[in-house]
């Protein structure tokens, strides 16, 4: 097989193999990497639909990770698809109502992050490996909520990184916070910052790019690798299970054969959904990619002007893992609408720095022809949420009830009757009040803990242990800092 090389959507000029890819996490330049071109599945979907997710993830990941060994990649997806998740089948198909719902949180921390943080501590460990790395690898992450927790929980007490993750104080679930602030682990530390999530993503960036820094660390024998869906070792995983879901319809008999779809992702930073765009390019049969946002809507009015534009309102929503007003994944899908033009995607995210805004040109904007936006208000979220369940008995997240509305919206709107795959997100359970309230308004003077069992109630599902292990648990984790100050938090916790 060819090697699959990456470059910087900032930078045509350099390659990186996927492991150094992977290791760096962020192109030096500030760019993404992204392989040179999206490969081709090599086994037809008759053949995987009798494949388990392990091996479905194999036939995937060595398309793209062409410079591990089989046996690397096959002992990091063993060591990732195992007991931590709560099924066997580690992404339930589910149908509800008229649409399929991919369920992506019976992982540790019961979100989809957990498909891709439980092998990235793995493909990051045997490239510092391949690569003669010594020096410890510091993760360093912002979080609107779900990557922080997967992230710590993948890179708990793992021997050569350390993990450092900021995260908005007031920005993030009551539930997802007692995640992250008890998380155990020597090697963990977790900071929440005066301001919202693209303060933090943004600082993050910063710390990335701050060379001086860089040179510090390595002088202490430390570097810095990321664990956001910027790392293309996230990205590559989460292409699996959209690979993994069609062939289960196909082999349920769900569809025929080549028979397309739709998929539904709600979409904060972009990179949930690309990795769908990268399945359709694979070779999974996939009509149109619905790009989901809440109130927060910079993405829908993307896909309708051609303009992205930050400069508005921050919204808290009940959805806080889309609360995001900088997509940095959308960048890669703007590298590659470009013709893979680096200098024009580094112009336009200058401009997004500097200006907060920019505008694709009508030839770009044709080839976005894949994607419809659309977005739930807060009132439609809940309305989603308590309808499915009178109707269906099926309880939904916040997040998922977006992508569902909208999802029925397009549905409504186009007469568009493709079959409609919906990526559920989180567990309810990471949300329990705002779900409760959703199903009964009597539910919103409760005790957000006491939710969990009046949820366990009404869903007739089993209470995930990571919400039994977060109920007594210690607080760890104190630290607070402003978003000017994250470098200086970074200094004081690696003793640099």
């Amino acid at each position: 097989m060819m090697n699959l090389l990456y470059k910087s959507t900032r930078n045509a000029e350099r390659t990186v193999t996927a492991s150094q890819a992977v290791l760096k996490g962020l192109a030096e330049d500030g760019g993404l990497f992204v392989p040179e071109y999206i490969p081709k599945l090599d086994v037809s979907m008759d053949e995987l639909k009798d494949m388990s997710y392990q091996e479905t993830a194999y036939a995937v990941m060595k398309q793209f990770l062409t410079d591990y060994t089989e046996e690397e990649l096959k002992s990091c997806i063993e060591k990732a698809y195992d007991s931590k998740f709560d099924t066997e089948v580690i992404a339930p198909l589910v149908k509800v109502g008229d649409t399929y719902h991919l369920e992506l949180f019976h992982g540790a921390t019961i979100a989809f992050k957990d498909m891709a943080l439980s092998i990235l501590p793995h493909l990051l460990t045997t490239a510092a490996k391949k690569n003669g790395v010594t020096n410890e690898i510091v993760i360093l992450t912002a979080t609107s909520g779900d990557t922080g927790k997967a992230a710590l929980a993948g890179f708990a007490d793992v021997p050569g990184t350390k993990i450092i993750v900021f995260y908005p104080k007031g920005g993030v679930s009551r539930v997802q916070e007692l995640q992250m602030v008890t998380q155990k682990g020597e090697n963990t530390s977790v900071v929440a910052i005066h301001g919202n999530f693209d303060n933090a993503q943004s600082g993050v960036k910063a710390l990335f790019e701050d060379r001086e820094l860089e040179r510090e660390l390595n002088e202490k024998g430390y570097q810095f690798s990321s664990a956001n869906s910027i790392n293309i070792g996230r990205l590559v995983p989460q292409v699996v299970y959209y690979v993994y879901a069609y062939a289960k319809l196909l082999q349920n008999e769900e569809i025929a054969d080549g028979e397309k779809i739709n998929v539904t992702v709600p979409t904060g930073n972009f990179g949930n959904i690309l990795a769908a765009y990268y399945a359709k390019q694979m070779g999974v049969p996939i009509a149109k990619l619905i790009c989901a946002s809440n109130e927060n809507k910079v993405l829908f009015d993307f896909f309708q002007t051609g303009v992205y534009d930050k400069n508005r309102e921050f919204i808290l929503t009940s959805s806080p893992s889309m609360d995001i007003l900088i997509s940095s994944n959308l960048e890669r899908l703007i590298y590659t609408i470009a013709g893979q033009d680096a200098q024009k995607d580094a112009e336009l995210m200058r401009q997004l720095n500097t200006e907060g805004r920019y505008e694709i040109t009508p030839q770009m904007r044709e080839k976005l022809s894949d994607f419809v936006g659309g977005y739930a208000t807060e009132e439609e979220t809940k309305e989603e949420i308590r309808t499915t369940y009178e109707r269906t008995g099926y309880v939904m997240d916040t997040h998922t009830a977006v992508a569902a509305y909208v999802c029925a919206k397009y549905r409504k709107d186009t007469g568009d009757k493709t079959k409609c795959l919906v990526a559920s997100t989180a567990s309810p359970y990471k949300f329990a009040r705002s779900v409760m309230t959703a199903i009964d308004e009597k539910y919103a003077a409760e005790d957000e803990m006491e939710l969990i069992d009046e949820l366990h109630k009404v869903s007739g599902t089993e209470i995930p242990r990571a919400i039994e292990e977060i109920r007594n648990a210690q607080i760890r984790h104190t630290r607070e800092c402003d978003a000017e100050a994250m470098k200086d938090e970074v200094k004081e916790i690696l003793g640099v």
